[in-house]
């Protein structure tokens, strides 16, 4: 049912609050989070890059959840782990916005919204041969094969319409039997800031790590993504990598009026079966090149 959102008194059962005034899941209570947040899947990662910070204020954790707020100079940045899968970036993204536009204490949405940024720093495949281990991706679309957009009312401009049609028929003609994807896409003026840092393209975002990305172990996928995405080509516009965050956190920004991007490191290319040889150099690279660029925003 629609509602008057300045009338409208949000039920425990849709916004569950901690009785220490801390949201559900990650146990944060508002003013703990900063304008922007980093979001990165490993719990373990969120010291890698909070050990930058040249002060921590907070540190929370709940299941996955882990928390790190702190500044690099005058920025106030937020680091949160996600855990893997757009189902845990519907709690995420959801529960951040609520922290930052939900009056806690009315349960009503605040009058006056404030927009957050968030980036994802992540790790990722690639199907192509020219985009090597090691490399770095700037999302500008996701493509989502997961089905979190589905459950939400949201519109596509006319030009990703355009280019999700032909998407969707590259998919026919290739035969693949896979679940027709959304698209969704990052903001534009963080793409600009960070585009000099790799290569650019659209981010296919996965429901699992082995049948969804087409990896064969004792069981048969219905497809092999890498062979699927390959040689999709449309203007300036191709399928870079795959992971299984992205589209979800650009779809729910956008539709909460927040920016979003995703900056990921390539571990393994499937084109020619190859995988990163320095896993943490490499991880370490993308969070020291992305933080350069998050102190200037």
């Amino acid at each position: 049912m629609t509602k008057n959102t300045d009338q409208y008194i949000i039920p425990a059962s849709e916004l569950p609050i901690n009785a220490d005034g801390s949201i559900y899941h990650l146990n944060l209570q508002p003013g703990q989070i900063a304008d922007t947040i980093l979001t990165v899947g490993d719990p373990g990662r969120v010291k890698e890059v909070s050990k930058y910070f040249d002060e921590i204020e907070w540190k929370t954790s709940k299941r996955e959840f882990h928390t790190h707020t702190g500044r690099i100079g005058k920025k106030r940045i937020t680091v949160v782990s996600t855990g893997i899968g757009p189902d845990n970036i519907d709690i995420v993204l959801n529960e951040m916005d609520a922290l930052a536009n939900i009056n806690f204490k009315s349960r009503t949405i605040k009058k006056r919204h404030k927009q957050l940024t968030f980036i994802r720093l992540g790790t990722s495949g690639t199907p192509h041969s020219d985009i090597p281990v090691d490399s770095l991706v700037i999302s500008e679309h996701g493509l989502g094969f997961d089905n979190v957009m589905h459950f939400y009312e949201h519109k596509m401009s006319r030009k990703n319409s355009y280019l999700l049609k032909k998407i969707h028929q590259h998919l026919a003609e290739k035969k693949a039997h896979l679940p027709l994807p959304y698209l969704t896409e990052a903001h534009p003026d963080l793409v600009r800031a960070f585009e000099s840092l790799g290569f650019k393209g659209i981010t296919a975002t996965c429901p699992g790590f082995y049948g969804p990305q087409g990896r064969r172990l004792r069981l048969k996928p219905v497809a092999i993504i890498p062979d699927v995405l390959q040689d999709f080509k449309y203007k300036n516009h191709r399928i870079t990598n795959f992971e299984m965050e992205t589209s979800a956190i650009f779809g729910l920004s956008a539709l909460m009026g927040h920016r979003a991007l995703a900056v990921n490191t390539i571990l393994a290319n499937r084109a020619d079966g190859t995988f990163t040889k320095r896993y943490k150099a490499s991880v370490k690279d993308m969070i020291k090149a992305a933080l350069e660029r998050i102190e200037s925003l």
